[in-house]
C-alpha cells in the first residue's frame, strides 16, 4: 500500500467518536390544552407546524358501520376550501402567503402540517388561514362528488397495482375484523357512500383539543411559540379524547393467499403481526435491538443477509427488504420482493430458510457492529432539517414519548449488544407462521399442501 494511503487510513482510524447535539425541546401546554414541543432553529426565517390528532382511518367505522375512507376523505377536503373561501379563493390564498398546508391520514393519526416564513406579515394570516381550514371545513357537495369519482378511477386501477393488492390482502389477513384492516382511502365500496355528514361528523369527534398535540420548529422564541400555539388552537372544540383502539389477536396459524393476475412477475409479502410504538426504557430498547437485528437481516442495502442471498447470490429479485412498523396498538412486520412467476417458490423457500436461519442461530458480532455504526452515523441525518426536526417532534409528542427519547438513542445503540439482538429477533419473529401473499400469473402453492 503506498505510504499516502497508508497514512490517510491511519489519521481515519484515529478520527474521534462521533458527537451528536440533539435539538433543545421546550415542552408546555397551549391555553385549549393541547401539548406543544417546540424547537428554536433560526437558521432560516420558516416555521413548521404540525398539528396531530388520534384520528386515523381506524377510526371510520365509530363515524358510521362500514364508513371505510370517511377519514382520508376529510384530510382530503380540508384543503379545497373553508365556510367564506370556496376551493379557488382557499388556493389563491395559499399562494399569496408562499405556504405549504397539507392534511393526511394515515391508519392510527391524522395530521394538519404548514410550513411559513416566520415574520408576522406571512405566519398571523397563514396561522389564521389554518385555524379557518380546521374549525370551518366547507366540504363542498360538489367537490365531494368530485373527489370520489377521481378516488374510484384510482381504487380501480389499484387492482392493476399488484403491490397493492398484495398489501391490501396482507392487512386483511393480519388483521381481521381489526380497524386497522380495511385501507386508509376506503374501497370501491364505500366510497361512493361517503357524504358531507360523515366529514362533519368525524371533524366534530376526532379534530378536537382533547385528541390534539402539536409540534413547531423554527425561527421564534419561546414566548412567540407559545402565541402561536394557543392561536392555532383556541378556536378547537374541547371535545374529548379518543379511546384506546383494541389491540390484534394475532393469527393462529400461518397463511398462503395467491392472487391470479396477470404478469411475468409475482409479488410477494410475508410477515406477521409486530410491535407497538414503545413508550418505555425497556421496551425501547428491545426495539432497538430488534432494529439492529433487523437490519442485518432484512435491511435494504447490499450488505443484508436476504439481499446478498436472495439478489446476489441467486438472482431471484432486484431488491428485498422488510421493517417492523410499530403504531398505537401492533402494527405490522413485512417483508415484500418480486420475482419471476416460475422462481417464484423458490424464492419464498429461500427467503424463508434465511429468515429462520438467522432467528435460530442468530447474527454475528462483525454485523452487528457495522450495523451499530451505520445507525449511529445516520442518527443525525433524521434533524438534519427543519422538516426533519418538526417530524420527529410531531412523532414524539403524538406517541407520548419523553424527551430523551432523542438524546437516549445513541445510547441505546451503544447499549445493544449480541445476545440482546439474537434472543429479541427469536422473541419477536416466528417465520412457520407467516402470512405469505403472493400475486401473479402462477400459484407457487398450487403443488403443495397448505400448512
Amino acid at each position: 500500500m503506498p505510504i499516502k494511503a497508508m497514512s490517510e487510513l491511519q489519521s481515519l482510524q484515529q478520527v474521534a467518536p462521533l458527537s451528536v447535539t440533539v435539538p433543545k425541546i421546550e415542552r408546555f401546554v397551549s391555553r385549549s390544552g393541547v401539548p406543544v414541543a417546540f424547537v428554536r432553529a433560526t437558521t432560516l426565517p420558516i416555521v413548521d407546524i404540525d398539528l396531530r390528532f388520534n384520528a386515523g382511518s381506524a377510526r371510520d367505522e365509530s363515524v358510521r358501520e362500514q364508513g371505510f375512507g370517511i377519514a382520508n376523505m376529510a384530510a382530503t377536503m380540508l384543503t379545497q376550501g373553508t365556510k367564506t373561501l370556496d376551493e379557488e379563493a382557499f388556493t389563491k390564498e395559499m399562494e399569496m402567503l408562499g405556504i405549504a398546508l397539507d392534511s393526511r391520514a394515515y391508519k392510527d393519526m391524522f395530521i394538519v402540517s404548514m410550513r411559513s416564513l416566520s415574520d408576522d406579515t406571512h405566519l398571523v394570516p397563514a396561522t389564521t388561514l389554518m385555524t379557518q381550514m380546521l374549525t370551518e371545513p366547507r366540504f363542498d357537495d360538489a367537490v365531494l362528488a368530485r373527489n370520489k369519482a377521481r378516488l374510484q378511477v384510482a381504487l380501480q386501477q389499484q387492482k392493476q397495482d399488484p403491490t397493492s393488492l398484495a398489501g391490501n390482502a396482507f392487512d386483511k389477513a393480519l388483521y381481521g375484523n381489526h380497524p386497522y384492516a380495511h385501507p386508509s382511502e376506503g374501497t370501491l365500496d364505500s366510497v361512493p357512500s361517503l357524504s358531507q355528514s360523515d366529514l362533519q361528523r368525524f371533524r366534530q369527534r376526532y379534530l378536537v383539543a382533547s385528541n390534539a398535540s402539536l409540534a413547531i420548529t423554527g425561527n421564534l422564541t419561546l414566548s412567540e411559540a407559545r402565541q402561536l400555539a394557543d392561536d392555532l388552537t383556541a378556536k378547537l372544540p374541547k371535545g374529548t379524547a379518543a379511546p384506546a383502539l383494541p389491540e390484534p389477536k394475532p393469527p393462529t396459524q400461518a397463511q398462503r393467499i395467491h392472487i391470479p393476475f396477470p404478469s411475468t412477475q409475482t409479488t410477494v409479502v410475508m410477515g406477521q403481526l409486530g410491535d407497538k410504538r414503545a413508550t418505555t426504557p425497556s421496551a425501547q430498547q428491545q426495539q432497538t435491538n430488534f432494529a439492529v437485528g433487523n437490519e442485518v437481516m432484512a435491511g435494504s442495502d447490499f450488505n443484508a443477509r436476504l439481499m446478498t442471498e436472495i439478489r446476489q447470490k441467486r438472482g431471484y429479485t432486484y431488491g428485498i427488504s422488510g421493517a417492523m412498523t410499530p403504531m398505537l396498538t401492533r402494527g405490522p412486520y413485512m417483508i415484500g420482493f418480486s420475482t419471476r412467476n416460475d422462481k417464484a417458490r423458490e424464492a419464498i423457500d429461500a427467503s424463508l430458510a434465511v429468515i429462520e436461519d438467522t432467528v435460530t442461530k442468530g447474527i454475528t458480532q462483525d454485523e452487528m457492529q457495522l450495523t451499530k455504526d451505520n445507525l449511529k452515523n445516520s442518527f443525525p441525518m433524521g434533524f438534519a432539517s427543519n422538516a426533519g426536526i418538526n417530524n420527529l417532534l410531531g412523532m414524539m409528542n403524538f406517541y407520548r414519548l419523553p424527551d430523551d427519547y432523542l438524546a437516549d438513542y445513541t445510547k441505546r445503540i451503544e447499549n445493544v449488544n449480541l445476545s440482546g439482538v439474537n434472543d429479541t429477533l427469536k422473541q419477536t419473529l416466528t417465520p412457520e407462521q407467516f402470512i405469505i401473499v403472493t400475486v401473479g400469473q402462477d400459484d407457487p402453492w398450487k403443488h403443495s399442501k397448505q400448512p
